[in-house]
């Protein structure tokens, strides 16, 4: 009788757009339940690697993002990250909800950096509002990441706890819904 083949390790994920990397601080905060989890799974773009973009060796099982879309660069990183992810989960409210970045959302952006970069007290006479192409074109408004694609899971949180996390990705590795009991999702 031949042996089971070993399970292959799902590739997951991880990035940041517009947000604090709190929810990436709070990942790390799994601890030493980190090295059981590299047991499971074998990690492409995140802070644990080098890699700088996602599926640079093929499409990743499992793709985890924090931070809301506010500029033209947070829009091309997700487009492409959701690209290369069979599943996408938003991590933390950023993503979820557009978070703390999203509350210049009433303001005009116009205003903005013209109080920023011209009229704000202390800045040299002559200032101007930075125009190069290096820098991402600002949107109007923040966004959560389901209004530029299609997530499959949320994760809510400012930034989810890290048994949270934990019980989220040991669920969705085990091929189960995540179901996180009360104590472990949070809003604030």
């Amino acid at each position: 009788m031949n042996a089971p083949l070993p399970r292959r390790k799902l590739r997951v994920a991880t990035t940041s757009l517009a947000g604090c990397f709190g929810c990436h601080m709070s990942f790390l905060d799994i601890d030493e339940r980190l090295l059981d989890l590299l047991e499971l799974v074998e990690f492409d773009r995140s802070p644990l690697t080098d890699i700088k973009h996602c599926g640079t060796r093929g499409p990743c099982d499992i793709g985890i993002i924090e931070g809301g879309v506010c500029n033209a660069e947070n829009v091309h990183v997700l487009q492409e990250f959701r690209r290369n992810c069979k599943i996408l989960v938003a991590l933390g409210a950023c993503a979820v909800n557009g978070g703390l970045p999203a509350q210049r959302n009433h303001l005009d952006l116009r205003d903005i950096l013209a109080t920023v970069y011209q009229t704000e007290a202390g800045l040299a006479q002559g200032t101007q509002i930075p125009n190069d192409p290096e820098l991402p074109l600002p949107l109007n408004q923040v966004h959560p990441i389901h209004e530029v694609v299609k997530v499959d899971y949320f994760l809510p949180g400012c930034p989810p706890p890290a048994d949270a996390i934990w019980k989220f990705l040991t669920d969705l590795i085990a091929g189960r819904t995540p179901q996180l009991g009360h104590g472990l999702i949070h809003y604030d």
